[in-house]
C-alpha cells in the first residue's frame, strides 16, 4: 500500500476493558481515568470522533485524552474558535468542536483537510457536522447519559475502517 494511508498505523479496536458489548457504564471520574488511559495508549496519526448530546462529558473525556497524551497546557472547548491546537511530546493534539458549523463544506475554512491528513491526534466533537468527510479510518466514542442515573455516563468506543 502507498499513499497516506501507507503511513497511517492500524489500530486495534479500542473497547473499554471489561465491557460487554463494547459498552461501559462509568462516573465522570472513571470516565476521566478511561480517557487517560487511551491517551497513553494512542498513537499519531489518528482521528478520534466523539459523539454525544450536550452534557455528555464529551470536553471532558477530550481534557483526559490531551493529559494521558502528554499535553500540560489547559485544554477547553473550541466552541467559539472551533480548533484548538495543543503541543504533546509525541506529536500535537487538534481538538475540534463542529456544533456551531451548519454544513460540511464549511470545514474549508479551519483547514480540516490539512488537519485530518496531519500526524497528529485529531479529536472532534460533534462530528456528526462534518457529513462525509470524516476520514474513513478514525476511532469513534459515543457518550450517552444513563436515564435512570445522572452521574453516570455510557461508554461506546470501536474502530472504524
Amino acid at each position: 500500500m502507498t499513499g497516506p494511508a501507507a503511513d497511517r498505523p492500524a489500530h486495534p479496536p479500542l473497547v473499554p476493558p471489561l465491557a460487554e458489548r463494547g459498552a461501559l457504564a462509568m462516573s465522570l471520574e472513571e470516565l476521566r481515568d478511561w480517557g487517560m488511559k487511551f491517551g497513553r495508549a494512542a498513537h499519531a496519526p489518528v482521528t478520534v470522533v466523539i459523539r454525544g448530546e450536550l452534557g455528555a462529558g464529551k470536553t471532558t473525556l477530550v481534557q483526559a485524552i490531551c493529559r494521558g497524551y502528554g499535553v500540560v497546557e489547559e485544554v477547553t472547548s473550541p466552541t467559539f474558535a472551533l480548533v484548538h491546537e495543543y503541543q504533546a511530546p509525541r506529536a500535537p493534539v487538534y481538538h475540534l468542536d463542529l456544533y456551531r458549523l451548519d454544513r460540511p463544506d464549511q470545514l474549508d475554512a479551519i483547514g480540516w483537510d490539512e488537519i485530518v491528513s496531519s500526524r497528529s491526534v485529531v479529536l472532534v466533537e460533534w462530528p456528526e457536522r462534518a457529513g462525509d468527510r470524516l476520514p474513513r479510518e478514525h476511532v469513534t466514542l459515543s457518550l450517552q447519559h444513563l436515564p435512570d442515573d445522572p452521574h453516570r455516563r455510557l461508554l461506546y468506543a470501536g474502530w472504524n475502517a
